[in-house]
């Protein structure tokens, strides 16, 4: 009896021992198992790195490559004309040496540095683009076609339209104030407004009750005008004149020149003039500072009348110098697509707004024909 219980208590044992060894060995593969997926993950993980490293790698090549790849330009030179103050001019337009920069760098450019100036003229800076002083030239398509043999015309400035567009000078009176739309338009207008001056108010009320303006109305006022090759603030009034009087502004008695649209405004506020010649919606532009600055204390859309409109001047242009050295026709075309880039953003918008620009759209010199004509005439009349 001892003998058997022996024996099996010898049984149990051995089988106690073979499990034991198996939970081991069970164990054992677990770890192994658990071990092999970390070392897999780490792998992978590894290899993700790798590859991230290597697409990084790649980038940073493939950009020191372009940027390598690039044409260097030490230095552009942009002149505006004076049609706003030239400190608001500058500030307003500051932005834009970067935007530029950074989109002539896609088109296969480095620029050095953007160098923007206003010109003390609107000839100033028709000048300067034809002796290569000045690269590029926001200037209106007057300026560039009395110096077309020195510029070419790149891009036609695109801008919002005005909820008036009317030939009839009482209409933009009758709906006044002028707003802002939103369909885009490739040409403006010019106004020739009557301030609140008692010889302003004068005429102004004759077109607002219908009545028609001689030549002694017109004549026995001050005028403001602006250089020769304004088209808004001389060229097409001028037209106007000639249109309904046979004259021309050089037959006015009294005209003065301003030298921009800000002073010949502080002008018609002081009563220094009695009319002034101007873009369609300046008086958009100085309604704040016509209470703020001018010191008038009623609106501008009351004080300033609207007695004349002139046909559409096609808009404004960016003209490069024919002259420059680095305006050869890659150049020009990178120049052009930067420009019309620029113009798409919100941020491009704002900077090119100080000019009521909205955008850009390629340019063929043709467009400016009737520009030409329209020199002709001034020039035909002003050697009489």
């Amino acid at each position: 009896m001892k003998k058997k219980l022996a024996m099996l208590l010898a049984g149990m044992m051995v089988v106690g021992t073979f499990t034991a060894c198996g939970g081991a060995e069970t164990a054992t593969e677990e770890t192994a198992t658990e071990e092999t997926a970390t070392e897999e993950t780490a792998t992978e993980e590894a290899a993700e790195e790798t590859e991230e490293a290597t697409e990084e790698t790649a980038e940073a090549t493939e950009e020191t490559e372009a940027s390598a790849e690039n044409i260097a330009i030490d230095k552009l030179s942009i002149a505006f004309v004076p049609s706003r103050e030239p400190d608001e001019i500058i500030t307003a337009t500051e932005p834009l040496k970067e935007l530029l920069t950074t989109e002539m760098a896609t088109l296969g450019y480095d620029i050095g540095e953007v160098d923007i100036t206003v010109g003390t003229s609107y000839e100033a800076v028709g000048e300067a683009l034809s002796a290569g002083t000045a690269d590029v030239g926001l200037i209106p398509g007057g300026t560039y076609v009395l110096y077309d043999d020195g510029c070419d015309v790149l891009l036609t400035a695109t801008r919002n339209g005005l909820s008036i567009d009317s030939d009839d000078a009482k209409e933009w009176n009758d709906n006044a104030p002028t707003e802002g739309v939103d369909d885009q338009v490739t040409y403006y207008r010019a106004l020739i407004l009557a301030g609140p001056s008692e010889k302003g108010q004068e005429i102004a009320e004759k077109i607002n009750n219908g009545e028609e303006l001689t030549w002694e109305d017109v004549d026995s006022c001050n005028w403001s005008v602006m250089n020769s090759s304004s088209p808004a603030g001389y060229i097409y009034p001028s037209l106007w004149l000639q249109d309904n009087f046979g004259k021309n502004v050089t037959d006015l008695s009294h005209a003065v020149q301003s030298d921009s649209y800000g002073s010949a405004f502080a002008r018609l506020a002081s009563g220094q003039v009695d009319i002034l010649c101007c873009y369609a919606d300046a008086r958009r532009d100085y309604e704040d500072k016509w209470s703020s600055e001018y010191g008038m204390t009623t609106s501008i859309w009351d004080d300033v009348q609207t007695v004349g409109v002139t046909e559409g001047i096609y808009n404004d242009t960016i003209s490069v110098s024919k002259t420059s050295e680095i305006m050869d026709d890659d150049f020009k075309a990178a120049l052009a697509q930067a420009f019309i880039n620029i113009g798409e953003t919100e941020e491009g918008k704002e900077v090119i707004s100080i000019y009521s620009h909205n955008g850009y759209v390629l340019a063929d010199s043709a467009d400016y024909d009737g520009e030409r004509k329209a020199q002709e005439l001034i020039q035909t009349l002003n050697a009489q």
